[in-house]
C-alpha cells in the first residue's frame, strides 16, 4: 500500500476525539395516532434524557402529545406539515369489550404533564372530550412551540 498524502493526514487526525463525541439523534415525528400513556411517559423521558430534538413533521395525536410536558419545548419544533390532536384518555377498548370507555384519572394525569400553553388551547377550545381537537400548523401552534428552522424539512 503506498502512504498518499491523504492518508497521511488521515492518520493524524485526533481519532479517539470523534470516538467520545455523542451521537445526536432527532425524533422525525410523522404519522404518529398515539397509544398506550406509560409507553409514551417512557419514551420522551430517554429523549430528554439524552437531549435529543424532536421534529413533529406531520400528525402527533393522543399519547403522542405527552413530549410537550416531557421534552423541553425549547427541543422541539414543527415543521409546515404539523398537526397535533387531543382527546381524553380512555381504557384500552381489548379490556372493554370493544367499547370506548373515558378514563377520568387517565385524562388528569395527561393534562398534569402539558405545560399552561397546550392547557390554555385545551380550555379555550373547550376542554378534553372523547373528540379529537387537532391544531394545525400556524399560530395556534406556534403559541405552544416553534416553527423548525428550514433546514429540518
Amino acid at each position: 500500500m503506498r502512504i498518499t498524502p491523504l492518508i497521511l493526514l488521515l492518520s493524524l487526525l485526533p481519532l479517539p476525539l470523534l470516538a467520545v463525541t455523542p451521537a445526536r439523534a432527532d425524533l422525525h415525528i410523522t404519522r404518529d395516532h398515539g397509544g398506550y400513556v406509560e409507553e409514551y411517559k417512557a419514551k420522551y423521558q430517554r429523549i430528554r434524557d439524552r437531549h435529543e430534538r424532536v421534529i413533529i413533521d406531520g400528525i402527533c395525536n393522543s399519547a403522542c402529545t405527552l413530549v410537550f410536558g416531557i421534552v423541553p419545548l425549547n427541543k422541539i419544533c414543527v415543521t409546515p406539515r404539523a398537526s397535533v390532536g387531543f382527546h381524553q384518555a380512555y381504557y384500552d377498548k381489548a379490556f372493554t369489550f370493544g367499547i370506548k370507555v373515558t378514563s377520568f384519572e387517565g385524562t388528569a394525569d395527561l393534562m398534569s404533564y402539558y405545560p399552561d400553553t397546550v392547557k390554555d388551547w385545551i380550555r379555550r377550545n373547550g376542554g378534553l372530550t372523547t373528540e379529537m381537537k387537532k391544531i394545525k400548523n400556524g399560530v395556534d401552534l406556534w403559541k405552544i412551540v416553534d416553527p423548525c428552522p428550514e433546514e429540518f424539512f
